[in-house]
């Protein structure tokens, strides 16, 4: 599994986590700093997932719209490609990469209905954004995720234990609400939620991890990093959301 991984050409889009969290020199003239950044990209996660929920798309179509939407903003700044209008483009074109095409219109009619005071954009609003996201992305629009090994490392341990199992894949549907997927690689960030998850259940599965022949140094890195998030998760208030975005000028 890791060396399809490296014989890949995702490796060669992996990202050091400080090329990652760079903010654009004119957010900064906004005075948008990294903190604010993340909260941002955090913010749209939510709205790409809550608005997906409405729209019923698979999984896969999210945890790709939601890697497009944190591509984007290491190339672009918040201030040219304004956040929330990229979120709902990043949906529509995972919908058609991942072959499990939305309407474009229907996401404009869900998205005003959950968030009202917040959307205004209409449909050629998303197709005019859909060639400067392309453009953003380098036209490159593969993207390897952490389910696939997830789904053969659970077979492979003999999880059968349904809570401990749920517990891995809602782990990994959290590690999109952070930047791993551009740091890390997939099947690395599935071993670190099922590390999280074995400790939690207190399920011993040190032989397994063993004889996978995986530097468990870099994976436990990873899980520390889960853990972190969960840590400050709790202090994310929506006062400090929308204090960032009226950094750049956007409505609350």
């Amino acid at each position: 599994m890791a060396a399809n991984f490296w014989n890949s050409s995702h490796y060669k889009q992996l990202m050091h986590p400080e090329e990652v969290d760079v903010v654009h020199a004119l957010d900064k003239e906004r005075g948008i700093s990294v903190e604010d950044f993340k909260l941002i990209k955090f913010h749209m996660t939510n709205h790409i997932m809550k608005l997906a929920m409405h729209i019923k798309v698979r999984q896969r179509v999210v945890a790709t719209a939601i890697t497009y939407m944190r591509r984007v903003y290491v190339r672009k700044s918040m201030v040219e490609f304004e956040p929330r209008l990229v979120a709902l483009t990043c949906l529509y074109l995972a919908s058609k990469a991942e072959e499990s095409i939305v309407q474009a219109r229907n996401l404009v009619f869900y998205i005003k209905r959950l968030y009202p005071d917040e959307y205004k954009y209409e449909l050629k609003d998303i197709l005019g954004m859909e060639m400067k996201v392309l453009e953003a992305l380098d036209y490159y629009l593969v993207v390897f995720h952490p389910y696939r090994s997830l789904s053969e490392f659970l077979q492979d341990a003999a999880i059968n234990d349904v809570n401990m199992s749920q517990l891995t894949w809602g782990i990994v549907n959290d590690t999109y609400k952070m930047d791993l997927i551009l740091v890390h690689p997939p099947y690395r960030i599935a071993l670190a939620s099922i590390y999280i998850a074995s400790v939690h259940r207190e399920k011993d599965i040190t032989a397994w991890f063993e004889d996978l022949q995986e530097d468990m140094n870099l994976v436990k890195n990873i899980a520390m990093e889960i853990l972190d998030f969960y840590e400050n998760y709790r202090t994310i208030t929506e006062e400090k959301v929308n204090s960032a975005l009226s950094k750049l000028a956007l409505k609350p």
